[in-house]
């Protein structure tokens, strides 16, 4: 048995475990660098078809480059500027990497390129190659080199995958600096919570060890497909999170058995045989929950499936192996003395509630609902500089694009038509694309084959997406291919859209079946999705309220844009939701266990949220504040992953877990635990029943709560 072995040699573990986490350091260490860029684009779409297709036949694409042109004159037509405007033209199309290059001066100075003032002017460029080659290979080279201020211009660098770059040296930075200020916050709460550094030590080791064991795992997962680097940041904001979650779990239950009386080894014993059980269960719910985004083609989102598994697996182990071994050689130093529970905050919260369970149930109810309600106004929208702070340079470049420009030519939308499309049939269908409102004019290339539909700034912000519905909706004596940068994230957001309800439903299914093998009922595991469901909905409404319409974005330090990015909360919903079951599995184990014991449905409820809780709130708060640390960060898909992720722990283990559950469990009564008896099997409390008495009033512990024909006292062992 596992619990026998680690009793038995704590120090071979605790040495092996060490080993273990300098050889997941030295191998984690190459991870990060070995993650892939990713561009927000959806395989196999037409967007990207066309983009092909301008590549090969026309030698040219959607720019990924800009260099904005300040006249210092204050006319980009004065001969010196031109002059040096047009040498910085040819000099950037020679550079090795970029395959096209255009600019005011080089295509007979259209308005479009240059701003109302006639004092800036505009440079695109065409730098082939997925966003790794771009991103990593090309403008590092480039962007110092091109940014310059001189007597004449003053040039600076921008373009789509220059602001993305841009976005992941900030997340980057952010991260380190939320990390460095998370790990002896976290250690400070963890004390507040024990009263014992050995206890807070020992927890955040797991945390440490969920990082850097799921950096090295991932590691291994980089063998066979590519993973996104935001990947690394979900291993370092969920690998502190569940390591902590599932220490907090393992020492309050090893507390409970040690002030039960007996050995320390015994207690240990117990606590593997019986927590370790609920933080299996609790582990496969938060990896299924993320497991799901597999289903989405997109690098972006699926690399968060795999970090997740890494994260999950490397967070059970340290719980359920590393960390009891330590307690064993730290044994009663990690105990305080502690009430009990029926005296605690929680139980007699929940008390009050199962007294008045429509009044206080419904009010918690009421509250949730209006909180969750700003979500019904949700507009999913495409990301641009703004998610970058103000300061950033890329952002200044483009704050000063939609001042003075009144159209963005980096932002056409490209119709690429079949080879040999007659031309005479061409013109008629430019004009029919022209008449589109907002549309400033089309202009055509290649014998009249390759389009580009330039539309107005203030339409693109308006909505993007129905622009190239519009354009794609135009009837073409010919079959064309729409593309460009507006429709490549348009085919994006569809491709994220499209999939939601699957994958909210594989979600909802998959931990309805871990919950089921969990507690052998069908109303327990359906009355979860529904309270997880209520507690994501306050999440999302903060979203919206927050960073859709732009309440707090002065205190924040954000620039609304009037609509959200599908990816990010599609993430935080996997990830909310598997953290919220995490929390149910913890409550339903512990009154549970309290049922199959007592026999008595009601009590169980009061008695078993009142031994957890406490611990439920203790992990979420310290959860709480290591997301609300990123929040402090300049990238907006941060502030919204941290507190987003923040509201919904906290809502979830305070309203949701200690008024709605309790409600609803007493509402529910003996029917919290029913199934049909053909699914039900034989209970816990059937096993209780005719397991043998053993002398001196000992009983064997039934399934997983103590080592197979072990004696325990009576009561013993039978408290999560």
């Amino acid at each position: 048995m596992p619990s026998r072995l680690i009793v038995r040699a704590p120090r071979w573990i605790l040495a092996f475990g060490l080993l273990l986490t300098v050889l997941a350091g030295a191998v984690g260490a190459g991870t990060i660098n070995a993650l892939s860029l990713n561009r927000f684009e959806a395989p196999g779409s037409e967007s990207l078809q066309a983009r092909a297709d301008m590549a090969e036949r026309f030698g040219t694409g959607s720019p990924n480059l800009a260099l904005l042109v300040t006249a210092r004159g204050g006319n980009v037509d004065d001969p010196a500027v031109a002059e040096a405007a047009a040498l910085l033209t040819r000099r950037l199309a020679a550079e090795p990497g970029v395959g096209d290059a255009w600019s005011y001066w080089s295509r007979g100075r259209p308005e479009t390129l240059r701003s109302q003032d006639g004092a800036r002017a505009l440079v695109l460029a065409w730098a082939p190659g997925d966003a790794d080659q771009v991103r990593r290979g090309l403008l590092p080279r480039l962007v110092p080199e091109y940014t310059r201020d001189d007597a004449v211009l003053k040039v600076e660098v921008g373009g789509g995958d220059e602001v993305f770059r841009q976005v992941m040296e900030q997340a980057r930075q952010d991260f380190v600096r939320a990390e460095l200020l998370v790990v002896p916050l976290v250690l400070l709460l963890l004390f507040a919570v024990y009263r014992r550094w050995s206890a807070a030590l020992a927890t955040l080791g797991v945390g440490l060890f969920s990082v850097l064991g799921s950096l090295a795992l991932m590691r291994g997962f980089l063998q066979f497909t590519e993973l996104s680097t935001f990947a690394s940041n979900i291993a370092l904001v969920m690998g502190i999170g569940l390591g902590v979650d599932y220490g907090l779990f393992v020492i309050f239950r090893f507390r409970e058995e040690l002030r039960a009386g007996g050995e320390v080894a015994d207690a240990v014993a117990r606590t593997v045989s019986g927590a370790g059980r609920t933080v299996l269960f609790s582990g496969a719910t938060v990896a299924a929950s993320l497991s799901v985004l597999l289903v989405f083609p997109f690098p972006f989102l699926s690399s968060f499936a795999y970090a997740s598994v890494a994260v999950v697996a490397a967070a059970v182990f340290g719980a359920v192996v590393l960390l009891p071994a330590a307690l064993v050689l730290l044994g009663r130093r990690v105990d305080r003395p502690a009430r009990p529970a029926e005296e605690g905050f929680w139980f007699r919260v929940a008390q009050r509630v199962m007294r008045r369970p429509l009044l206080l149930g419904g009010a918690a109810l009421a509250l949730v609902l209006l909180l969750g309600a700003p979500f019904l106004d949700v507009r999913f929208g495409l990301p641009d500089d703004r998610v970058l702070p103000s300061s950033a340079p890329a952002r200044q470049m483009y704050d000063q694009i939609r001042e003075g420009f009144p159209v963005e030519e980096a932002d056409a939308i490209n119709v690429v038509a079949e080879p040999g499309a007659p031309p005479s049939q061409t013109g008629p269908y430019a004009r029919r694309l022209a008449g589109i409102d907002g549309v400033v004019r089309v202009d055509s290339a290649g014998d009249g084959t390759l389009l580009h539909v330039i539309v107005s700034g203030e339409r693109l912000e308006a909505d993007a997406t129905a622009v190239v519905r519009e354009v794609r909706a135009v009837p073409a004596p010919f079959d064309v291919r729409v593309g460009g940068y507006p429709a490549e994230l348009t085919d994006y957001r569809d491709g994220v859209t499209e999939r939601l309800p699957l994958v909210a439903g594989l979600i909802v299914l998959i931990t309805f079946v871990i919950l089921f093998a969990m507690t052998r009922s069908l109303v327990a595991p359906l009355k979860a999705s529904v309270l997880n469901l209520l507690s994501l909905s306050v999440m999302f409404g903060a979203l919206v309220f927050v960073f859709q319409d732009g309440n707090l974005a002065g205190l924040l330090g954000f620039t609304p844009t009037g609509s959200i990015e599908p990816s990010i909360p599609i993430l935080m919903f996997c990830i909310a939701y598997g953290l919220s079951m995490d929390y149910e599995v913890l409550l339903l184990s512990r009154i549970k266990e309290e049922y199959d014991r007592t026999g008595d449905a009601l009590a169980a409820i009061p008695a078993g949220i009142g031994r957890s809780a406490p611990l439920v709130t203790a992990a979420a708060g310290i959860l709480a504040v290591s997301f609300a640390a990123y929040a402090t960060g300049g990238v907006v898909f941060l502030k919204q992953l941290g507190i987003g992720m923040a509201l919904a722990v906290l809502v979830d283990a305070t309203l949701i877990r200690g008024v709605l559950a309790p409600a609803l469990l007493r509402l529910a009564g003996p029917a919290n635990w029913w199934a049909p008896s053909f699914l039900r099997g034989r209970s816990r409390r059937e096993d209780a029943r005719e397991r043998p008495v053993l002398r001196g009033g000992a009983v064997r512990v039934p399934d997983g709560h103590g080592d197979a024909g072990e004696p325990s006292r009576e009561g013993a062992g039978q408290q999560v």
